[in-house]
């Protein structure tokens, strides 16, 4: 299918026709009209609105041109392709920024994609598949970004993350994808070239002590030290 539209200006006729002819193919493809992933550069396919709504972000934010697999609207994953040693690093850097910025990481942590491209698309090809049977909110990638998320956040161990993994695992469906592990979640993220550091939190969960508050030895909320 022609995609060349999504390097058109956005006032072209060439980029509306192109959303026009992108809709209707996920629609074809996925049988529904009010639970598609948008591809919006805001929204990058991690969240799900009806035709209407994603046509306007299409036009109001512009298509996020790195999505060249379709696989979210139902073109099937060419892992051959996505694992080229020729993919370029700036790709990978725009289509899965969202990774960084959940985990409030600088584009210098995102590390080297280029040195073992096979791997990363396994990874993320591994990653597009649901995070169970028929759920259309959240991949394995996304799921596992934004519990990590949490963990970095309220500063979490990592036995206390293993738990809450296996907890989710329990709750969700059967056929789940969520990792059983920190070890296993570890291992995708550093597929990613993503890597984490602990940090000191406030006892009373007020603060991370990080970025401004790197320094201070009280809580400025609560007053607790620190030690």
């Amino acid at each position: 299918m022609d995609k060349s539209w999504m390097h058109s200006d956005r006032r072209s006729k060439a980029y509306e026709l192109g959303v026009e002819a992108f809709l209707n193919f996920s629609v074809e493809n996925l049988l529904t009209t009010t639970h598609i992933h948008c591809p919006c550069v805001k929204c990058v396919n991690l969240k799900l609105f009806g035709v209407g709504i994603i046509r306007d972000h299409l036009y109001f934010n512009g298509v996020d041109q790195s999505y060249k697999n379709w696989t979210f609207h139902g073109e099937p994953w060419e892992a051959t392709t996505n694992a080229s040693r020729n993919v370029e690093e700036d790709d990978d850097h725009s289509r899965y920024s969202f990774v960084s910025e959940e985990i409030e990481m600088d584009d210098n942590d995102f590390g080297d994609f280029g040195s073992d491209p096979y791997e990363f698309a396994n990874v993320i090809g591994d990653g597009d598949q649901p995070l169970y049977p028929g759920c259309r909110k959240y991949t394995k990638l996304s799921a596992l970004v934004k519990l990590y998320n949490l963990k970095a956040k309220y500063g979490m161990s990592d036995v206390c993350f293993t738990e809450l993994l296996i907890l989710q695992g329990d709750l969700l469906p059967e056929g789940n994808t969520i990792p059983a592990s920190m070890y296993e979640a570890k291992k995708t993220l550093c597929a990613l070239g993503l890597s984490y550091e602990k940090m000191h939190a406030c006892p009373n969960d007020c603060i991370l002590y990080r970025k401004e508050y790197e320094d201070l030895t009280y809580c400025p909320n609560c007053g607790i030290s620190r030690c």
